[in-house]
C-alpha cells in the first residue's frame, strides 16, 4: 500500500535522471531500498504527467540559451560588410563581402561534425549536459574573434585566426539546435509541443534582435573610421558574459522525462544495454533512420534557405546590391523579425490545432508564389516598399520557425532522437542554408540578375513542399519511442480507461485469480 501511495505521488512529477540524481519537487521522495524500474501506471501503459513547473523552466533556459547562441553567431553577418574591410583587405567591395560570407560558411562545413560527436554523446550521456558544453564552446568562440588584431596588425594570421574562431562556433553549433529542440519536444505535453517548441525560435529571432540592435546602434553612433578600428569589437565581446549566463539557466535544468525512462530501461537491462550502445552508431543513426533523416534534411532545406536569406543575407544585399543606407536597411530587418516574435507563439498554436503540415505547406506555397513580388518591392528602393516586402517573407518565414522545433524531433524515436536529428539539420543547414548568402551573392556576380534571390527561395520552396507531402502529421501525438504525455492526472487517467477499453479483456478465470491475489 505504501508503495502504491508512493508510485501515484511520483505521478505528478517528471522522471528524474538516474544519471544525475536530484531531489524530486511536489511528491513524496522515492525510497532509496526500492528498485528502479519503470513505473507502470495501469492498463493504459506509462504516461508521463509534467510538471508545469518544470516544463516552463525547460523551456525558458532552452530558449534563452538558444537566443545568447544565435546572438552570437547572429553579429557576424550583421557586420559582415565591416569584417570585409578589417580582415580582408581589398579594393573591391564584392570580393571582401564574398570573403567574408566564404568565412561565415566555412563554419558550416564543420556543423555536421558536430552533430556527429554531439548528437550520439547527447542520446548516450544525456541532453542537459552537452546542451551545457555547446554554450560553453560558442561563448568562447565568439569571444576570441572580439580579440583577433586586424590585417593592418598581424597580416594573414587575422584571417586565419578569424577562420579557426567560426570553425570552433560552427562545431558547438552542430549540438545545439538538435539538443535544445529534444529538450523542448521531450519535455512538453503532446498537445502543446506546438506552443511550446515556438519560444526555441522565439529565442532565437531574440538573439537575432539582440545583434541587429547593438550592430544597428553602433553603426548609427561610431563613425566608419571608429567601427573599423575598435566599435566591431564590442559585440564579439559581449558574448563572454552572456555564455556565463546561458550556461547557468542550462545547468539548472533537469533531465528530459523521456530520457530519464530510456536510461532507466537501459539500467535494468544492463548487457543488452551495451550491446545497443555497440551497435547505436553513427551509421545506425543515419542509414538506420534513412527515410525520417530525409524528410529532416528537406524540411530543414527550405527553413534554413528562406531563414538565412532574410535575417543574415538580406542586410547586406540591401547594402552592397541596392546601394542602401546601411543603418536604415537594418532597421528594417530589426522590425521584421519584432514582427515575427510577436506572431511566432500564436503560430505554434494554429500547429497544435490544425497540425504541422498545413502550416509547413502554407509557407512553401508562400514562398513559391510570393518570392518575386516581394523581392521586387524591395527593389524599388523605397522604406515602405523594402518594409512590405520584407515583411511578406518574415510572415512566410514563421510558418517554419513556429513548426520545425516540434515537426523534426517528432521524425526519430527517443534511443537516436538527438543524434539523428543534430546529423541531418546540420547536414542541410551546411550543404543549403548556410552557403545561401555565399551562393546568391556569387550566383548575382555571374550572372548579374538581382531577382536571384527569389529564384533561390522558390526552389527551396519546392523541396519544402515534397518533404511535407511525404510527412507524417505529429501534432499532439507521442513522440516515437516515448509514452504519452499530458498535463494533468485526469488527462492520465482519461488516456488510460480509453486504452484499457481498446485491450482485449482477460478471460474470466483470470480476472478471478487476480481479484483473490492479496495487495
Amino acid at each position: 500500500m505504501q508503495s502504491s501511495q508512493r508510485a501515484q505521488a511520483s505521478e505528478h512529477v517528471p522522471t528524474q535522471s538516474p544519471v544525475a540524481p536530484r531531489t524530486r519537487t511536489g511528491g513524496s521522495a522515492p525510497d532509496p531500498a526500492e528498485p528502479e524500474k519503470p513505473e507502470k501506471r495501469g492498463p493504459g501503459g506509462d504516461v508521463t504527467v509534467v510538471d508545469p513547473s518544470m516544463v516552463k523552466r525547460a523551456v525558458s533556459a532552452a530558449a534563452v540559451g538558444n537566443a545568447m547562441e544565435w546572438f552570437d553567431f547572429g553579429v557576424y553577418s550583421y557586420i559582415a560588410v565591416t569584417l570585409g574591410q578589417v580582415f580582408f583587405p581589398s579594393g573591391n567591395p564584392t570580393a571582401q563581402l564574398l570573403s567574408t560570407f566564404g568565412t561565415f560558411a566555412a563554419a558550416f562545413l564543420v556543423r555536421p561534425i558536430g552533430g556527429m560527436v554531439f548528437g550520439p554523446l547527447g542520446d548516450r550521456i544525456g541532453r542537459q549536459k552537452i546542451l551545457a558544453i555547446t554554450m560553453i564552446m560558442m561563448a568562447a568562440g565568439t569571444f576570441a574573434i572580439g580579440l583577433i588584431p586586424s590585417y593592418a596588425s598581424i597580416g594573414v594570421w587575422a584571417p586565419i585566426l578569424l577562420l579557426i574562431a567560426r570553425l570552433v562556433q560552427g562545431f558547438s553549433t552542430g549540438g545545439e539546435y538538435g539538443g535544445a529542440s529534444t529538450f523542448i519536444a521531450e519535455y512538453a505535453p503532446d498537445k502543446k509541443r506546438g506552443f511550446l517548441g515556438s519560444w526555441l525560435e522565439f529565442g532565437t529571432l531574440a538573439g537575432y534582435v539582440g545583434g541587429a540592435g547593438l550592430v544597428t546602434l553602433m553603426t548609427a553612433v561610431l563613425s566608419h573610421d571608429a567601427l573599423i578600428s575598435w566599435g566591431w569589437r564590442i559585440p564579439f565581446l559581449i558574448a563572454g558574459p552572456m555564455g556565463i549566463i546561458g550556461l547557468y539557466l542550462r545547468m539548472r535544468l533537469e533531465e528530459t522525462p523521456a530520457f530519464a525512462q530510456l536510461e532507466k530501461e537501459a539500467r535494468s537491462k544492463e548487457k543488452e544495454r551495451r550491446q545497443a550502445e555497440k551497435k547505436l552508431g553513427v551509421r545506425e543513426m543515419i542509414f538506420g533512420q534513412w527515410r525520417a533523416m530525409l524528410l529532416c534534411v528537406g524540411l530543414v532545406l527550405v527553413f534554413n534557405v528562406t531563414d538565412y536569406m532574410l535575417l543574415s543575407y538580406m542586410p547586406s544585399y540591401l547594402t552592397s546590391e541596392l546601394k542602401y543606407d546601411e543603418t536604415h536597411g537594418l532597421l528594417v530587418v530589426l522590425a521584421v523579425m519584432v514582427v515575427m516574435m510577436c506572431v511566432q507563439p500564436f503560430a505554434g498554436r494554429l500547429t497544435d490545432r490544425f497540425g504541422r503540415r498545413p502550416v509547413i505547406a502554407t509557407g512553401c506555397v508562400g514562398f513559391l508564389v510570393l518570392s518575386v513580388p516581394a523581392l521586387l518591392l524591395i527593389r524599388q528602393g523605397s522604406l515602405a516598399g523594402i518594409a512590405l516586402g520584407m515583411a511578406i517573407l518574415g510572415l512566410m518565414l514563421v510558418c517554419f520557425t513556429s513548426t520545425m522545433p516540434s515537426t523534426l524531433p517528432a521524425l526519430f524515436p527517443t534511443k537516436v532522437r538527438y543524434g539523428s536529428l543534430s546529423i541531418g539539420f546540420n547536414i542541410s543547414v551546411s550543404v543549403f542554408g548556410g552557403t545561401t548568402p555565399l551562393v546568391v551573392t556569387a550566383l548575382i556576380g555571374a550572372t548579374g540578375n538581382n531577382m536571384m534571390p527569389a529564384f533561390y527561395m522558390m526552389a527551396a520552396a519546392v523541396v519544402g513542399g515534397i518533404a511535407v507531402l511525404l510527412m507524417s502529421e505529429s501534432a499532439c501525438r507521442p513522440l516515437p519511442g516515448s509514452p504519452p504525455a499530458v498535463e494533468t492526472e485526469s488527462e492520465a487517467r482519461e488516456l488510460r480507461r480509453a486504452s484499457a477499453s481498446a485491450s482485449p479483456k482477460p478471460a474470466s478465470g483470470k480476472r478471478r485469480v487476480a481479484a483473490e491475489t492479496p495487495a
